[in-house]
């Protein structure tokens, strides 16, 4: 096999004689040996080589020179941040370089990078730039924050900020968390939550009032996952709750799911409330019955069961039974299993609906419990085709080794 020297002695040549596609060639058998040692000695030639091939290459070329760069290290830094810094530069090749220097995280990068977003009317390319300071991380928040005092840059500088999740990131997202600008606002309160700091609590708690619904989506979602606080002396399921009657439809579903996130009999109380009023559209009812099932409690099944005897739209019923028959944790399988098969055995009212047993066999099928063998059986006779299918299906799923006749079909 050829050595580095003499590839490059060979890409030289082809680059001295206009030969591209040899040169690009040859430029593919040294990235296939791009961590041999010989690449430090020859790294002048080759950064050359590399960035006329990335300034005329084509999408898979430009970007396969990423290894190079990456392997050259700090040596192409000041040759690609002269390309960033270059407003003659068309904006596609620029665009590849800043990503290139987010993918490197050298810190020489930030100045470039910081100046393009400042002055840059390319958005797509100032976003891009933000990014790239993100995968800087912690080396560039310094900078970062001093775009915080502009309006024009403050969105870019808290995303950015927001990548890096650093806890040194906490005091200049504190400080944009009650901007003016609504996506400022909800940028640094997604990412605060995520930080266990006692200077962040005040700051979400106060936010779950805020006048935009996505800060209070935000905030109440957040607050979910900071399970720290889930059993604290804040009495997070009390200050969720009124969320579930929010004036926004977005808000009131992500408080259902954070409830049932906190998986409390507390939680599973409140969203039953909420399934059984009268103030829930239907979408939010499906969401509540959602949520019921992933509290992960015997009270939330119970509550389901309750709600089958109130509620009388067929939709929701089924809706209820389908949910049933995913429960996947152990100690809720037989409880989950019973309520279902107690509904064929009283011909509770919801079997009314053939689309309500069909979801019913269904659901015992996915569940699991041999007990579920004989009332499957005598859906085998029902009326409904859809019915009878279901009912063989979930048999077949429980006892394979037996002849289920299929001429009741």
């Amino acid at each position: 096999m050829n050595n580095i020297s003499q590839l490059l002695t060979q890409a030289i040549a082809a680059r001295d004689t206009a030969d591209w596609s040899s040169l690009n060639q040859l430029f593919a058998l040294i990235l296939e040996n791009s961590n041999h040692p010989e690449i430090v000695e020859c790294q002048e030639d080759l950064l050359e080589l590399a960035l006329l091939i990335f300034e005329r290459g084509d999408f898979h070329s430009r970007w396969e020179m990423k290894t190079v760069f990456k392997r050259l290290g700090s040596v192409a830094i000041p040759k690609l941040v002269e390309i960033l810094s270059d407003d003659t530069v068309d904006s596609e090749l620029r665009w590849y370089t800043v990503r290139i220097l987010g993918e490197l995280k050298n810190d020489k990068a930030i100045p470039a990078l910081i100046s393009l977003i400042q002055t840059s009317d390319d958005e797509e390319l100032r976003s891009m730039a933000s990014l790239a300071l993100g995968q800087l991380g912690g080396q560039a928040i310094l900078s970062l924050s001093d775009l915080l005092a502009t309006e024009d840059t403050r969105l870019l500088a808290t995303q950015a900020l927001c990548y890096i999740r650093n806890k040194d990131t906490i005091a200049p997202l504190l400080s944009v968390a009650f901007d003016s600008q609504v996506t400022v606002r909800a940028a640094a309160i997604e990412a605060l939550s995520s930080f266990h700091d006692p200077r962040v609590v005040p700051v979400l708690l106060h936010s779950l009032d805020d006048e935009s619904a996505q800060v209070r989506r935000t905030v109440v979602t957040g607050l979910s996952y900071r399970r720290d606080l889930h059993n604290s002396e804040l009495n997070l399921v009390a200050l969720l709750q009124p969320k579930l009657y929010d004036d926004d439809l977005g808000v009131r579903n992500a408080a259902a799911v954070s409830l049932s996130r906190i998986g409390n009999d507390a939680a599973a109380s409140h969203l039953y409330q909420l399934l059984v009023s009268q103030q829930a559209p239907v979408q939010l009812q499906i969401e509540t019955i959602r949520a019921l099932s992933w509290v992960g409690t015997i009270s939330g099944l119970e509550y389901l069961q309750q709600a089958l005897n109130i509620i009388k739209s067929q939709t929701l019923c089924e809706q209820i039974v389908t949910v049933l028959g995913r429960v996947q944790q152990s100690d809720l399988i037989d409880k989950a299993a019973d309520i279902l098969l107690e509904m064929l055995r009283q011909n509770h009212s919801a079997c009314c609906f053939d689309s309500v047993k069909s979801a019913i066999a269904l659901s015992l099928g996915q569940l699991g419990k041999i007990d579920a063998v004989e009332p499957l059986t005598v859906l085998l006779a029902d009326s409904n085709t859809q019915v009878r299918l279901h009912a063989l299906a979930a048999l077949n799923n429980l006892a394979p080794e037996k002849q289920w006749n299929l001429a009741v079909l």
